[in-house]
C-alpha cells in the first residue's frame, strides 16, 4: 500500500513538472516572439520615416513574409487578401471567367489554348491569339498576372476580347461575350482502350475528382470490354488529401485505413479510413506515376501499393508527405500552414526534404537512399520511406537534350501548330493522326535559323578547352592545333540534322500541339496514348498470365 502510495507520489510530481516544464516553454517562446515583433516594427518605423526614398509597405513587407515562411518549408505560404480567390480554386476547380489558358510572350500575352465548350472557345478565340485590349483598356505592357485578373470576373457580366491572330489576313478581331463560372475538369479524359483497358486520366485532386472518377469507373463496370484499369496520375501535382482518400476507397473493402497524420500535438493525429462501400476490389489496376506526380497522388499510389491493390508503373514521384490547412488571417488573407506528416498503410513517411535540417546555402536536406528505411506490404513486399513512391515496374523516360528543350521554350513547336491549324480546316482523329513526312518537313522549313536560340554547349565548351590548352603552352604542337580543328568541324552544330536526329521526340511534340488546336485536352491525352511506353508496359502485363499477381504477391508463386 505504501509503495503504491509513492509510486503514485512520483508520478504525479513528473506529471507536474511535465506541465510546468511546457507553461514555461511555453511562455518564454512567447516572450521572444513578442520582442522580435516590437523589434521588426520598431525597425520598419524607422525606415519609413529616414530612408531616403518612399517605401511601399505592401510589397516589403510581404517579401518579409515571404523569406520568413520559405525558410520555414515552400509549402508553408501567405496567401494576401488579392489573391484569396486565386488559391480557392485551387481546392473547388471553379471561378468566374473565360476559361483559357494563357501564356505570356515577348511581343505580350496571348490564349494558350481555350477550355472545350468554354465561352472562350464558343466565342471563337484560339491558341496563338495575342491579347491587346480587354473591354476598352490596351493590355500593351500587361503582366500575365493583370491579363488573368482582367479575364475574371462574375458570371454573366459582359466582356470584349480584342487580338491579333498570327497567319491570318484579317488579324484584329474582337469578341464580345458573357463570363461563365469555369469548371475545371479534373478527368480530362477517360475511356476504353484497346486490349480492354478502362482509362482514366485524373489532372488534379479538388471537390469533383471523386466524383468524376467514380462516375468513369461505374461507366467502365457496366462494359463487358473492360478487363482492367489504369489510372494515370503523371503529371498531377495533388489537391485535396479526402479527395485522395475516397478515390482509394473505390478499390478496398470500407473500413481500410489509407493514410494517418501526425502533428504537432494530439489535434492533428488523425487516421484516414475509407467510408463508402468499393466499386471494385478484385479488377487489376494499374497506376501511372512520374516525378511530378505529387501530395494526394502520392498518397493514391503509396496506399493502393501498400495495400497490394494495384501495380504502380512510371518513374518515382515527388515526394511530398506533408499535410497543409488554411489559417484566416486579417483582411480577407489566410496562411496554408504544413500542419503534419502524413504516413500511408504501411507506415512509412514518403517526404523527401527535411527542412528542419538544411544544407550550408539554406537548401533542405534530401534524404539519401542509404538512409531510407524498409517497410511491408500487406502481402509482404519490402518499400522504402523517403523519396516518393518508388514504381513497381520502372519505366525509364528519354532526357530531353537542349535542342528539344529550345523547340519547346522558344515556342517553335506552338508556332508551328497555330500556322498549321489556320491552314488545314481539320486532321484526322486523335488516334490516327502522325507527323507524317510531309508535316516534318513543313516544320523544319519554318524555323528560321538565324532566329533559333542554340545552346552551343559542344562549340562553347571546345573553345574553353582551346583556351586552357593555349594558356598551358600546348596549342604550340601543330598536330594539337589540327586535331583541336578538326574537333571543331566535327562538333559544329549542323540545325537540319540536329532536327531530323531528334524526329521522333519532336514529333511527339508537334502531334500534341497540333492536336490541341482541333480536340482540346482530351485529344492531346488520347493521341499521347498511341505511343506511350508505361501504357505499353501495363498491356504486356494483363496480358502475361500470373504477371500481374507475381508483381503484388511475389512470394504466393514461389
Amino acid at each position: 500500500m505504501k509503495k503504491t502510495f509513492i509510486h503514485v507520489a512520483i508520478a504525479s510530481v513528473v506529471a507536474l513538472l511535465c506541465v510546468f516544464t511546457a507553461l514555461y516553454t511555453r511562455a518564454a517562446d512567447e516572450m521572444r516572439i513578442a520582442r522580435n515583433l516590437e523589434i521588426f516594427n520598431a525597425l520598419y518605423k524607422e525606415l519609413n520615416r529616414f530612408y531616403v526614398d518612399s517605401i511601399n509597405p505592401d510589397t516589403t513587407i510581404e517579401a518579409a513574409i515571404e523569406v520568413m515562411l520559405y525558410g520555414i518549408d515552400p509549402y508553408t505560404e501567405y496567401i494576401p487578401g488579392k489573391s484569396h480567390d486565386d488559391f480557392m480554386v485551387v481546392s473547388t476547380g471553379e471561378y468566374g471567367g473565360i476559361g483559357s489558358y494563357i501564356m505570356q510572350r515577348d511581343n505580350g500575352v496571348c490564349i494558350s489554348e481555350p477550355y472545350a465548350g468554354s465561352p472562350a472557345q464558343r466565342a471563337g478565340l484560339r491558341a496563338g491569339d495575342r491579347i491587346i485590349k480587354i473591354d476598352t483598356a490596351s493590355t500593351v505592357g500587361w503582366s500575365q498576372d493583370k491579363v488573368s485578373e482582367h479575364l475574371k470576373g462574375q458570371a454573366n457580366t459582359p466582356i470584349s476580347v480584342t487580338v491579333v491572330r498570327p497567319y491570318t489576313e484579317d488579324s484584329v478581331l474582337t469578341f464580345n461575350f458573357m463570363r461563365e463560372k469555369i469548371k475545371i475538369d479534373p478527368v480530362p479524359f477517360s475511356g476504353v482502350l484497346k486490349e480492354n483497358l478502362g482509362y482514366i486520366n485524373l489532372s488534379t485532386f479538388n471537390e469533383h475528382s471523386a466524383a468524376q472518377v467514380k462516375e468513369a469507373l461505374l461507366r467502365f463496370k457496366g462494359d463487358p470490354r473492360v478487363k482492367a484499369i489504369v489510372l494515370d496520375l503523371r503529371g498531377n501535382g495533388g489537391g485535396l488529401l479526402e479527395s485522395a482518400v475516397q478515390i482509394v476507397g473505390y478499390f478496398v473493402p470500407k473500413g481500410t485505413q489509407v493514410l494517418q497524420t501526425r502533428g504537432k500535438t494530439t489535434r492533428e493525429l488523425r487516421t484516414y479510413k475509407t467510408t463508402e462501400e468499393p466499386i471494385d476490389t478484385k479488377m487489376p489496376l494499374a497506376v501511372i506515376i512520374d516525378g511530378s506526380s505529387a501530395s494526394a497522388s502520392e498518397i493514391t499510389a503509396g496506399a493502393l501499393q501498400d495495400l497490394d491493390r494495384a501495380v504502380i508503373v512510371g518513374s518515382r514521384s515527388f515526394g511530398k508527405g506533408l499535410v497543409q490547412t488554411t489559417r484566416p488571417l486579417p483582411y480577407d488573407a489566410m496562411l496554408k500552414v504544413t500542419i503534419a506528416k502524413y504516413y500511408i498503410p504501411s507506415g512509412r513517411l514518403i517526404q523527401e526534404i527535411d527542412y528542419s535540417h538544411r544544407n550550408a546555402d539554406g537548401s533542405g536536406k534530401r534524404i539519401p537512399d542509404s538512409l531510407t528505411t524498409v517497410f511491408h506490404t500487406a502481402s509482404g513486399r519490402e518499400v522504402r520511406d523517403g523519396g516518393g513512391i518508388t514504381p513497381d515496374v520502372k519505366i525509364e523516360y528519354p532526357k530531353i537534350n537542349r535542342l528539344v528543350y529550345n523547340v519547346v521554350r522558344d515556342h517553335w513547336a506552338f508556332d508551328f501548330a497555330t500556322k498549321y491549324a489556320s491552314e488545314h480546316p481539320s486532321i484526322k482523329s486523335p488516334g490516327e493522326f502522325e507527323i507524317t513526312d510531309t508535316i516534318f518537313n513543313e516544320f523544319k522549313r519554318f524555323i528560321d535559323p538565324a532566329r533559333f536560340n542554340y545552346d552551343k554547349v559542344c562549340e562553347t565548351g571546345l573553345d574553353a578547352l582551346r583556351k586552357v590548352a593555349t594558356d598551358e603552352g600546348y596549342m604550340n604542337d601543330t598536330t594539337t592545333v589540327e586535331t583541336f580543328d578538326l574537333l571543331a568541324t566535327l562538333l559544329k552544330h549542323d540545325l537540319n540534322r540536329d532536327l531530323d536526329n531528334n524526329r521522333n521526340e519532336i514529333s511527339r511534340l508537334l502531334a500534341s500541339e497540333i492536336v490541341t488546336r482541333y480536340y482540346n485536352k482530351q485529344g492531346e491525352i488520347e493521341q499521347s496514348l498511341v505511343n506511350d511506353e508505361a501504357l505499353d508496359r501495363i498491356k504486356l502485363i494483363f496480358a502475361q498470365d500470373g504477371e500481374y499477381e507475381r508483381i503484388l504477391r511475389p512470394a504466393e508463386k514461389k
